[in-house]
């Protein structure tokens, strides 16, 4: 994962995790001597966050959502799969015919702050990295930027590329960007070179794409 990570940061960088959950990558971005704000709004794992962050100074916490303007979110809770939780209803509900989330259930829900990527620059300073894994979540966390970054990455899953669509058209916005993807867990960029929107687009719907699900990632261009 380090080695991964550190062809888009390195010691000194300012670092997004947007869903940072138990906070493997969290701790990746530390390792690398990165200064790592993480974002996380379940109350369980914000507080794991916290005690990892009393042992590396270089990580601070944020419990709360993102999302396009700070105020209070629903987070829709799975307790038996707490890395599915989400603030994004229409996403929860078009998983319902996923047969990747047959026994998943969202059993409970809580009032969470949410803030914006937007309010976390102007507090924290440009990063030059943003993740964002927050389920279904993608869209509205880019509609709360309203300036490009140098690189950032968010999750895609193969039947949710409406997401990625909307997610993609948001940072083009913002930017002139260009993609690559990573399935899974591999931390390994599946194409041989960065590609426009529109071959991204074609790839995520390539046989090797749709077997599970992984992350995007974008880098701005000069």
């Amino acid at each position: 994962m380090r080695r991964f990570y550190a062809a888009f940061v390195g010691p000194g960088d300012l670092v997004f995790d947007i869903g940072a959950h138990a906070g493997n990558r969290t701790r990746s971005f530390a390792a690398l001597g990165c200064l790592v704000v993480a974002v996380e709004p379940q109350p369980d794992f914000a507080r794991l966050l916290r005690a990892i962050a009393s042992r590396l100074p270089r990580i601070q916490i944020v419990e709360a959502a993102v999302g396009p303007s700070p105020g209070r979110a629903t987070l829709l809770i799975s307790d038996r799969t707490p890395t599915v939780t989400t603030i994004a209803a229409a996403w929860r509900d078009a998983r319902a015919h996923d047969p990747d989330f047959a026994g998943v259930r969202w059993n409970r829900r809580i009032e969470v702050e949410s803030t914006t990527l937007d309010a976390l620059i102007a507090r924290f300073g440009a990063p030059a990295f943003v993740k964002v894994d927050v389920e279904g979540g993608e869209p509205a966390v880019l509609a709360g930027l309203t300036r490009a970054v140098p690189a950032l990455s968010f999750e895609y899953l193969p039947r949710a590329l409406d997401e990625v669509e909307q997610s993609v058209a948001r940072l083009s916005t913002l930017g002139r960007y260009l993609f690559n993807w990573s399935s899974g867990e591999s931390y390994m960029l599946a194409a041989s070179r960065w590609m426009d929107a529109r071959e991204l687009l074609a790839s995520l719907r390539s046989p090797a794409a749709q077997r599970q699900s992984g992350d995007v990632y974008a880098r701005l261009t000069s």
